[in-house]
């Protein structure tokens, strides 16, 4: 069984593979950048220096949550991405069910804390008891987000012996002096963060229980509600009690939903290829996508307006210029303008990162798209013959210098 395994769902991104009982990759790192910018080049990192073929990987085990709202998307973005390019499973592998498999095969009991912010902690109680094949780890306490008072109280309840893992343990190391009454100790830096090889060894082990799901119908657990979901609530409640003491209320009149253009993530590829498959008679497959923008010298990008993704583009940068290999725009939102700005908006991103021209062919039949390049400044420069097929057709070569 080969399991592919991510996690995001904190400060380190980490991804793996796991193969039977064997450790084949793992690459892990805690440093500045954001997990869209780390996930998918590590990801490609372990593929080629092992050689991996994708098709071969079994399942996609991810951390399902609790942790950083932002981490789980982009974690679940990238699974969801893969299991539809893969037509593989996804394997939930709960946080903190993570964290507390790097204390594998301890008698004491285990007690993950992830600072939720808020005086807050993510937790959850687990132990290891002897089992068939090795140690079973037993949930004695759901994940959970609670006070570190309430969980201190239940540890001391329980009172056995107790280790700690997880982020949580710098910000609350003083209280644990404090309120604990059972022994208690600290897991070292290799094993108190969260971990990929752990995930996709439990993923298998759950994959094998048959608990695993399609990529369509996964979403993380996040415990608890964003902070502007509770900030939603909290001015909603604010508005019902307002109404109810006769207070005059003024009238909200919501603004039409703006574009948003963006980097691609893979959550966006299945909606990229359909549309590819719509526009032209040769699209890119979904992996295509997928491999393009996990390289380190590509740049996507999508326009989205409420949820919805109207259309995609990207770049290959190369000594300084940038070679446009695709531009798709969905049929409802042409003649808008939107592909104009997705444009205007991958080459000022390009400026940023030193791109100084930029060039792309098209069709010498498509009159519109040839429209659009000439506004944003793009001329021809010659014309590529035979370069189309299904129906051949030559293509018109444009710079913008």
């Amino acid at each position: 069984m080969k399991i592919l395994a991510l996690d995001s769902s904190g400060l380190v991104a980490s991804a793996a593979l796991v193969q039977d009982d064997t450790l084949i990759a793992e690459y892990t790192i805690q440093y500045k950048k954001t997990h869209s910018q780390t996930l998918l080049p590590m990801l490609a990192e372990i593929r080629d220096m092992v050689e991996l073929d994708l098709s071969t990987v079994d399942a996609i085990a991810v951390a399902s949550g609790p942790g950083s709202f932002t981490g789980l998307r982009i974690g679940s973005a990238t699974a969801k991405g893969l299991a539809f390019a893969l037509q593989k499973p996804i394997v939930p592998v709960p946080t903190l069910d993570g964290l507390a498999y790097q204390m594998y095969g301890t008698d004491a009991l285990v007690c993950p804390i992830m600072d939720a912010r808020r005086d807050q902690v993510y937790t959850g109680i687990y132990a290891f008891a002897d089992g068939e094949n090795g140690y079973d780890m037993r949930v004695i306490k759901e994940g959970c987000a609670v006070s570190f008072d309430g969980i201190a109280q239940e540890l001391n309840r329980i009172g056995r012996k107790v280790v700690f893992t997880g982020d949580g343990i710098p910000v609350f190391r003083e209280r644990m002096k404090e309120l604990l009454q059972v022994p208690y100790s600290l897991a070292p830096a290799h094993r108190s963060r969260q971990s990929a090889a752990c995930i996709a060894a439990l993923g298998a082990r759950y994959f094998a229980q048959g608990k695993a799901v399609n990529g369509a119908s996964y979403a993380p657990e996040y415990l608890r509600l964003s902070q502007a979901e509770r900030e939603r609530q909290e001015e909603e409640k604010r508005c019902g009690e307002a109404e109810s003491s006769g207070q005059e209320q003024a009238v909200f009149t919501p603004e039409p939903p703006r574009v948003l253009y963006r980097r691609m993530t893979p959550a966006d590829v299945p909606a990229i290829s359909r549309l590819e498959e719509e526009a032209f008679s040769m699209p890119w497959s979904a992996r295509d996508f997928l491999e393009m923008i996990g390289k380190e010298d590509a740049r996507y990008y999508v326009a989205e307006r409420d949820g919805q993704i109207l259309g995609g583009c990207g770049v290959l940068m190369i000594a300084g210029e940038g070679n446009i290999t695709n531009v798709v725009i969905a049929p409802e939102a042409r003649n808008r303008g939107i592909g104009t700005a997705l444009l205007s908006h991958l080459m000022e991103e390009g400026r940023k990162e030193g791109l100084s021209a930029y060039t792309l062919e098209v069709r010498v039949s498509n009159a519109a798209a040839i429209h659009v390049y000439e506004k944003l400044g793009f001329v021809s420069e010659g014309i590529r013959p035979g370069f189309y097929e299904r129906p051949a057709e030559d293509a018109m070569i444009l710079w913008k210098r």
